[in-house]
């Protein structure tokens, strides 16, 4: 349930400052994923911080860092674990996981659009 619940703000947030950022500055550059990413892993930072110092309940976790902020980013979440691995002294784990993480990410994004653009065209759909 607080899963759900935050995932639902953090959509919504997520689409809503995407908007905004859009309409005031343009689609050149991804302006709105830019922001959304680097205020995500700026609040997860902070929240995932304040939670295991005054030990918050289990609730907050799945409301806040979870929900909201799973669904707001998922970059957040990257950067928190590759800053956890750094500070656990596991550097070449982080970097494996930084690297792979980007490298592999594109390239199933490529390969994602490139079925995409297959299948219909071998079913014999038409746009």
């Amino acid at each position: 349930m607080m899963v759900g619940m935050g995932g639902f703000l953090g959509a919504n947030a997520r689409y809503l400052l995407g908007l905004w950022a859009h309409l005031r500055w343009g689609g050149d550059y991804p302006v709105g994923t830019f922001v959304i990413n680097v205020t995500g892993s700026f609040a997860l930072g902070v929240f995932a911080t304040l939670m295991i110092r005054y030990a918050w309940h289990e609730h907050g976790r799945l409301l806040i860092a979870v929900g909201f902020l799973g669904a707001y980013t998922t970059f957040s979440a990257f950067g928190y674990e590759t800053l956890q691995m750094l500070a656990n002294g596991r550097h070449q784990s982080a970097i494996a996981y930084m690297v792979s993480s980007v490298a592999l990410g594109l390239g199933a994004v490529y390969l994602g659009a490139a079925a995409a653009r297959w299948l219909p065209a071998s079913l014999g759909v038409r746009p």
